[in-house]
């Protein structure tokens, strides 16, 4: 027995050891490959504790993961085994985590998917909060067309309506569960909708129609393909809820006949300890009402020993309820009363409002002592059971209104929304079409630019030009005068000294010794004159530097001739004018012209200076004289003032002019070189 022992618990270890290497496993190759394998076939030969760790070993292992679908679907892999576990904290906890990251992929499939696990979770805690998720999930599934999906969101709103004791509600729920099924291949689906839609019939006091969907679930169950075991449970459901419709329509021979039926089966009883508790209990109460005493007690006693081992609470209720009446036919007051009692103190624990209605009113008709406190007690709990089932009601309609509201709201946003799409879209197309249209006009200035510059460069060129011709000209009337002054006058004189010395060197007295003095003092004058001229030939040469300073200054020499005023300009060795672009040469040798004209006709100025400064990038140019000055205010559209202001602005230049009446004018004109 010891060795036996042993051998279990090492057995137990060893099973435990596997499992963690399992999961280490796992692991390891999820970290390697980036992927998470969900075992199912693995986890079903689990024991339910460690099912449970390794849905925890999975689901710390997908927090780390990307938001794709397979890891969406691992999340509602494991959220639905953590429901089948009954653990619908981390079900729903999972859900939601499902949920969210759904949102975030705007997967709609799963978003449906994860809300009806969530309304699962909410069934038996949260009604109303399931009714939400079922009908959102319904939504979704209308709007993918997965129409399955669609009947199976109104069944299962049919089953809380049910169990919250809308029947009327839940009879419209599954009758449009019903429509979208009609086609449908799913017959585990339509036997439950049948069989809720033969329950809430039963509670609406429709026995007929009741019975007609009764068979309908049951002829369900012929085309379903699944095990044998599961098809069983279905049928023996589906006898017993036939049985009570016969009951209630008083055909008891009917029900007790297909229930010995039942009963008479060999593994019924072994396999299925419930139901067959059921089928013995209402066998039981069929021969009851039908008159039949015989062996009943003991059929309700075996049947509510079965669901007492079992634990089955709601089961236990109802057969107590039956068993106390049996007592009432058997004129056993006390034990009935006690029965019933037993049966309404379960029936408030376990919140069962019919239960409760229906064990005050057996105990107000068998109790006469305290039948008026029975009957109170009845009428108080139907009427709150009446206000709590029309705020059910309403609360359903407030959910089913604000769902319907949202969904006009999100409908009107996502129109809004395509506006705003088409008007951003017209807003960014317009915006790029002033984009290039100002790109093409500041290509129009630069090219305009450069065409003037090109412009003034071939009028400062011919300008250029013309003064080198002039200078050539000046060259050519120097060196002519020259030529004149060597032939005419030097080379003359050196021929006669020439001469004069050769005489002279044949004779030696005083005079000729001093006459040839004369003669190498005449030779010092002729070196004088050679280096006089030149001087003024070295002097020419600088009309050989060509540059803008030689073009102004000939500018100023030429007014001597036709001015009264004593121009003066001011060469400012820091400027270096090869350098300047020859538009801003051309442009400031045209306003130096301008004022020149301006003060030669109005000025009457004695004096004008005209200077240039350089400051970093900045070139300044200013003409001040002392002429009779004039108001600006009315002289400031002047033509002369406005070319120099446009030639001015034209180069993105500062053009100021200052002048007062009697104190001359000044003009300051400033380019960022």
């Amino acid at each position: 027995m010891k060795l036996l022992k042993k051998i279990n618990s090492t057995l137990k270890t060893l099973i435990r050891i596997t499992f963690c290497l399992f999961i280490l496993f796992s692991f390891f190759s999820c970290k390697k490959n980036e992927t998470i394998v969900f075992d199912k076939i693995h986890i079903e030969n689990l024991s339910k504790k460690n099912k449970e760790h390794y849905l925890d070993s999975i689901f710390d292992l997908l927090q780390n993961k990307k938001n794709d679908s397979i890891v969406r679907n691992l999340y509602l892999d494991v959220a639905l085994q953590y429901y089948y576990l009954n653990n619908l904290d981390k079900s729903l906890s999972v859900s939601f985590k499902a949920l969210q990251l759904s949102k975030r992929a705007n997967d709609s499939v799963r978003i449906a998917k994860a809300s009806y696990y969530i309304g699962d979770c909410y069934e038996n805690s949260k009604k109303d909060s399931a009714y939400f998720y079922y009908l959102k999930a319904e939504k979704i599934y209308y709007k993918i067309s997965d129409y399955d999906n669609v009947g199976r969101m109104l069944f299962n709103k049919a089953y809380v309506l049910f169990y919250d004791g809308n029947y009327v509600e839940c009879e419209i729920e599954v009758s449009k569960a019903l429509q979208y099924l009609k086609k449908s291949g799913n017959h585990q689906l339509l036997y439950s909708c049948y069989t809720l839609m033969g329950n809430c019939l039963e509670k609406l006091v429709n026995y007929d129609e009741a019975l007609r969907y009764h068979n309908l679930a049951l002829s369900e169950i012929k085309k379903m393909k699944i095990n044998d075991d599961a098809i069983n449970n279905y049928r023996v459901t589906s006898i017993i809820n036939i049985c009570n419709l016969y009951d209630l329509h008083g055909q008891y021979s009917k029900s007790i006949q297909q229930l010995e039926t039942l009963v008479s089966e060999n593994d019924l009883k072994t396999k299925w300890p419930r139901l067959y508790a059921n089928v013995l209990s209402n066998l039981a109460y069929s021969k009851m009402k039908s008159g039949d005493y015989k062996n009943v007690e003991s059929m309700f006693s075996k049947s509510l020993k079965i669901v007492d081992s079992i634990g089955v609470k709601s089961d236990l209720l109802y057969k107590k309820i039956y068993m106390g009446q049996y007592y009432l036919t058997q004129k056993d007051t006390i034990k009935s009363i006690e029965t019933i009692k037993e049966a309404n103190e379960l029936a408030i624990k376990l919140n069962s409002s019919n239960e409760i209605l229906m064990s005050y009113k057996l105990l107000s008709e068998i109790d006469k002592e305290n039948s008026l406190r029975y009957t109170t007690d009845y009428i108080k709990i139907s009427d709150s059971i009446n206000v709590v089932q029309k705020n059910a009601h309403e609360k359903y309609a407030r959910i089913e209104y604000e769902t319907s509201r949202i969904k006009d709201e999100n409908k009107v946003l996502t129109k809004e929304n395509f506006y705003i799409l088409i008007i951003s879209f017209v807003l960014v197309l317009l915006l790029l079409v002033i984009l290039i249209l100002r790109y093409s006009k500041y290509k129009n200035k630069e090219l305009q630019f450069l065409k003037k510059q090109k412009l003034a460069s071939e009028e400062v060129y011919s300008l250029l030009m013309e003064q080198h011709e002039k200078i050539n000209n000046a060259k050519e009337k120097e060196k002519s005068k020259i030529a004149k002054e060597l032939h005419d006058g030097i080379m003359n004189r050196i021929y006669g000294v020439r001469m004069n010395l050769g005489f002279f060197n044949s004779k030696c007295d005083q005079e000729i010794i001093e006459k040839r003095k004369i003669y190498i003092f005449e030779l010092q004058n002729i070196e004088n004159e050679i280096r006089t001229i030149s001087h003024d030939l070295s002097h020419s040469s600088l009309l050989d530097g060509n540059d803008f300073n030689l073009l102004l200054l000939n500018l100023i020499e030429n007014q001597k001739d036709i001015s009264n005023t004593q121009f003066k300009y001011s060469n400012n060795e820091d400027v270096d004018w090869v350098a300047i672009q020859n538009i801003y040469k051309i442009n400031l040798y045209r306003i130096i012209q301008e004022a020149i004209l301006n003060i030669n006709k109005y000025a009457n100025a004695e004096n004008c200076d005209i200077k240039f400064e350089k400051e970093n990038n900045s070139l300044k140019m200013t003409i001040t004289d002392d002429g009779d000055g004039f108001d600006i205010k009315s002289k400031i559209s002047g033509i002369g003032l406005s070319n120099m202001r446009e030639r001015t602005e034209s180069l993105d230049g500062h053009f100021n002019v200052d002048s007062q009446i009697g104190s001359g004018t000044k003009i300051e004109i400033t380019f960022t070189i």
